[in-house]
């Protein structure tokens, strides 16, 4: 879209559709005849469930494999989707070698030990490589949904989600955020904001000439610490473009059906709520990329359990290795229900939201502490896999093998990503 024409010229042509949910009471069908339909946008969304799941319950047969599978019993809530699921085993990150990080690479693939006297290192991830092409016509350019805390509970929430410079991107860590960043209007006055959005562009002016001129009095490393610290500021720059684009534009309303969360939602109805605001953000096109990192004690305690995820996770035969069981049940009877509602939901063309997305669940983590064979799942007819079957790759065949051939299915070029050797060809037949 030329910068010459307003975002708000731009909502109101033919394409106003991707940006407002179906509804009849404001003339949809009308103005679908009277106007041409645009082509319902790709998606991407991937859902980080932490801990893996259970080993010998969770997986498919190995010995099935192609369209000639049972499902498996942590998958069986499922089976009304199984001819649109593709479940993949042998997937790994090289660099993995400590458990507790693997929500961090997950969608990297980053060798933490990539930079020489650095303990951390992390890369682009690819919801954001996704973002940069699929982000430009949205007013956010992504979602990072969290929870509060990490697996304890404790502390801020964390997001799966980083930048080109191997940063952390932010997140929203409860539902009720999360619905009023997507769907409620600023009660500040535009003109308020206006004047906020050019006093931040005044300072990282003053910031970017002091920055400059210190520029030929350092060495060499600081040279390149600085150009890090200018990209930083090129990203904050963008994003303040980005909000200036849209600052005059009132947020689509989500359908009548998804009422504001109610405060503190924890465990099972936190996801469930999540996966409503993820359909809702895709079918109003306010979002084209989401993330979501989720809970673990929580889930557990909203299904009764008294014990914590990570001790849940070291099971052997007994109560917890039932827990675990049940637990993966529930996550695939939610992962059931998100896709139910996006096969109910109309896209802009006609489609269903489902037809356009590619929707990934997975962990870096096998089960246990395990960092072999990542679980991994993927739907929806955004990346044009063809479903229905049960892939059993080359052991440690890369996850990033996956990650580079769904963004290349989505229609975004990449030559690679993380450590990917090449796509994944049985992907597409």
């Amino acid at each position: 879209m030329s910068s010459s024409i307003s975002k708000r010229h731009f909502l109101r042509s033919s394409t106003a559709l991707v940006a407002l949910p179906f509804m009849e009471s404001m003339g949809f069908r009308r103005f679908a005849k009277a106007a041409p339909v645009a082509k319902a946008p790709k998606r991407m969304a991937f859902l980080g469930v932490g801990f893996g799941f259970s080993q010998k319950s969770w997986y498919p047969d190995i010995n099935e494999t192609g369209e000639n599978w049972k499902i498996s019993q942590g998958l069986s809530p499922l089976e009304r989707h199984q001819k649109d699921l593709t479940v993949i085993q042998n997937l790994y990150h090289q660099y993995s070698n400590e458990a507790h990080w693997g929500s961090t690479m997950w969608l990297t693939g980053a060798n933490r030990y990539a930079v020489p006297g650095q303990s951390f290192h992390n890369t682009i991830s690819v919801d954001q490589a996704a973002a940069e092409q699929l982000g430009r016509d949205t007013r956010f350019t992504s979602i990072q949904l969290s929870t509060k805390g990490n697996a304890d509970g404790h502390g801020p929430g964390l997001s799966l989600a980083w930048n080109r410079q191997g940063k952390p991107v932010s997140a929203l860590d409860n539902p009720l955020a999360a619905f009023h960043r997507l769907f409620s209007d600023s009660t500040v006055p535009l003109a308020q904001r206006q004047a906020d959005l050019k006093k931040q562009r005044s300072l990282l002016d003053t910031v970017l000439e002091d920055a400059k001129s210190t520029r030929g009095k350092l060495t060499q490393t600081d040279k390149d610490k600085l150009d890090e610290y200018f990209q930083s500021i090129r990203d904050i720059e963008i994003r303040i473009s980005k909000e200036e684009e849209w600052l005059d534009v009132p947020k689509p309303k989500p359908d009548a059906s998804l009422t504001q969360p109610a405060k503190g939602v924890n465990g099972v109805a936190e996801i469930e709520i999540m996966y409503d605001l993820m359909v809702a953000a895709m079918q109003v096109d306010a979002t084209r990329v989401l993330t979501y990192r989720q809970p673990l004690n929580s889930v557990l305690q909203s299904m009764g359990a008294s014990i914590t995820a990570h001790n849940m996770s070291h099971y052997a035969d007994g109560d917890r290795k039932v827990l675990s069981e049940e637990r993966d049940q529930k996550q695939s009877e939610m992962l059931a229900r998100f896709i139910d509602k996006l096969k109910a939901t109309p896209d802009v063309d006609g489609s269903r939201l489902f037809d356009n997305v590619t929707l990934t669940m997975g962990s870096n983590i096998h089960s246990i502490h395990y960092l072999t064979n990542c679980p991994t799942v993927v739907t929806g007819g955004g990346s044009g896999i063809q479903h229905g079957r049960h892939l059993v790759m080359p052991e440690k065949t890369p996850l990033c093998n996956l990650w580079l051939s769904l963004l290349n299915g989505s229609g975004i070029k990449a030559d690679s990503h993380g450590d990917s050797t090449g796509q994944i060809g049985e992907l597409f037949g």
